[in-house]
């Protein structure tokens, strides 16, 4: 289905080839959300009601939270003050353009997803937009589908990503800045070898690590007279952190080579 400024997406109970009895049932809130299981909400900034409407009632449909602004000026005051956590910005807007918007709003908030509305046919917009730091465009008329496969796209991105000196795989945590690790939510203790040696696997994932470059980087030298002591740290690893010490999942034998951590 196309939509444009005169033609909304969802009417008489039916959106997306689903009956919903007239009412804006959500079916599904996949994608939805953002941290905390908080509803995603989206600030619509577009002059034609129409098109509000239409917008509306299918981002709420999805299960996203929905503000509007009729004007360039209402849209840039209420993305400031009222936290969306996405913004639709049609180019052609009365009293401050969205191209003037989208440069004011990220100078304010750089981290805030905006993705634009441009006609068709309007590729000087589109260029200026993303120089301007615009995240997404979808050019009128567009369908509910593609509009709403963007959004998702570009929330997921900007989604908070956990601190880089924390590491997660399975059940466990590795903290590299208090040097703790946990299982389960319970402490593991490890000595400082071990650690060093977890934290070295962390930092190269799914990279086939030789036993002397392990010994380099763990223990400080090349050429260790006996290579066994990073077998023997291997075990204890495994046998703290492997669901199936036997069986490892996470680190693995490169056999003839060394190992790799697939965590």
């Amino acid at each position: 289905m196309q939509f444009t400024k005169s033609k909304t997406m969802k009417s008489n109970g039916q959106a997306n080839g689903k009956v919903t009895n007239g009412r804006n049932e959500v079916l599904s809130s996949e994608g939805a959300e953002v941290g905390g299981g908080k509803r995603a909400r989206i600030l619509i900034v577009e002059d034609e009601p129409a098109m509000v409407a239409g917008l509306r009632d299918n981002f709420e449909y999805e299960g996203y939270e929905v503000i509007s602004a009729g004007d360039g000026v209402e849209g840039l005051d209420r993305a400031l003050s009222e936290n969306p956590d996405l913004v639709v910005l049609d180019v052609m807007m009365p009293r401050m353009s969205g191209l003037d918007v989208c440069k004011q709003l990220k100078v304010k908030q750089p981290a805030l997803p905006i993705i634009m509305l441009t006609a068709r046919g309007q590729e000087i917009d589109k260029v200026v937009g993303l120089e301007l730091g615009a995240d997404d465009y979808v050019t009128k008329p567009f369908s509910i589908r593609e509009l709403m496969a963007r959004v998702k796209a570009v929330l997921r991105r900007a989604a908070p990503q956990p601190p880089s000196d924390i590491y997660k795989f399975s059940d466990v945590e590795v903290n590299i800045r208090s040097n703790e690790v946990l299982r389960a939510g319970s402490r593991v203790e490890l000595s400082a070898k071990e650690f060093a040696l977890l934290a070295y696997f962390v930092a190269h994932p799914a990279e086939t690590l030789s036993r002397d470059r392990l010994l380099d980087a763990v223990w400080g030298y090349e050429n260790y007279p006996n290579t066994r002591t990073v077998d023997t740290h291997i075990v204890h690893l495994r046998q703290k952190l492997e669901p199936i010490p036997e069986e490892p999942r996470f680190i693995l034998t490169v056999h003839g080579t060394g190992y790799k951590f697939v965590g």
